[in-house]
């Protein structure tokens, strides 16, 4: 029986399946693979800090994932068509392994920052108000 997203155990457990995932996806696992070369060992427990600090409001995250996706994009485009191969796949893995309103919560976050992401990449750089 499918339980709830309550700890970082599960945030790890969600994480390492998710970028399984992601590293053998024909479309989206070579941006991670070839272009980007992501160190896993060095990465993942990143994203155990960034998604923790998403869905608990722990201050544990430090990095800026904006400048790191800027910087890919120069060495692939980032377009529409990865971002929803990347939110499906998440959102898959959610409701793959839990049930609960953090694992909606996680996943509505995931839509946010996705979206987020892909405008501030994408969007003409006249529309973007830089403060």
């Amino acid at each position: 029986m499918k339980k709830d997203i309550d700890n970082r155990a599960d945030i790890i457990v969600l994480v390492n399946t998710f970028y399984e995932n992601v590293a053998i996806n024909p479309h989206i696992g070579p941006i991670f693979t070839d272009v980007a070369r992501v160190d896993w060992t060095h990465h993942l427990p990143k994203m155990y800090d960034f998604w923790e600090s998403i869905l608990f409001g722990k201050a544990i995250y430090k990095g800026n994932p904006m400048l790191s996706h800027f910087a890919l994009n120069k060495q692939t485009p980032l377009q529409q068509e990865q971002f929803e191969i990347w939110k499906n796949l998440f959102f898959q893995n959610v409701d793959d392994l839990f049930t609960g309103p953090n694992a909606e919560l996680i996943k509505q976050k995931a839509q946010s920052i996705a979206d987020l992401m892909h405008f501030k990449i994408n969007a003409p750089l006249s529309k973007i108000k830089i403060v």
